[in-house]
């Protein structure tokens, strides 16, 4: 297997080496797998998404309301893709795939012995699918957490809701916090 040598009649020479058939199969295997590693960083570059917004950042409670509304989130961290709308307060999927969202609500009650509602729902499709809550009359203020990995459609809508009699109380420390990201895309869709 040196160069220049005369290769046997079980070996074929490239680019001035003998390779057997065995290393021949291992050389196509490893361009293969240099192949779809490439392909893959190219699909993960190219389906950048990520969100990441606060409630606001000036000091504002939303609720307690009649209905269930939307909340809609006005200081925005991050919006790779431009997916999360701040108008409306909706992420849209661009692609199909595995998503993975987090709601962080926050609120406080003003007064000692106050009654205490930080909730909020998270809907995909207008379905719900998670919530945050802490209602009591325990503390004056109160957190709560939630995060899921949802399967999306391309184009299915993600949003939070703010529950009747439920409200959210928020300034720069941004303690109300909805952020969403695609883990990976699904190609069969």
């Amino acid at each position: 297997m040196t160069a220049g040598s005369p290769c046997r009649d079980d070996q074929h020479q490239v680019s001035g080496f003998c390779l057997g058939l065995v290393t021949h199969a291992y050389a196509v295997l490893l361009l293969g797998a240099v192949f779809l590693c490439l392909l893959g960083t190219v699909l993960v570059q190219s389906h950048k998404i990520a969100f990441s917004v606060a409630l606001t950042n000036n000091r504002w409670c939303l609720g307690p309301e009649r209905e269930e509304t939307t909340v809609v989130y006005q200081h925005v961290f991050i919006n790779l893709g431009g997916s999360y709308n701040v108008t409306t307060g909706k992420f849209i999927a661009p692609y199909s795939g595995v998503y993975s969202f987090s709601l962080t609500v926050y609120s406080d009650a003003g007064a000692p012995d106050s009654a205490l509602a930080a909730c909020a729902s998270l809907h995909v499709n207008g379905s719900q699918v998670a919530s945050a809550s802490d209602q009591n009359r325990q503390d004056q203020e109160d957190s709560s957490t939630t995060v899921v990995a949802l399967r999306l459609n391309a184009g299915d809508k993600v949003h939070v809701k703010l529950p009747a009699g439920c409200f959210l109380c928020d300034n720069n420390s941004h303690y109300n916090t909805f952020t969403g990201f695609l883990l990976y895309p699904l190609l069969n869709k």
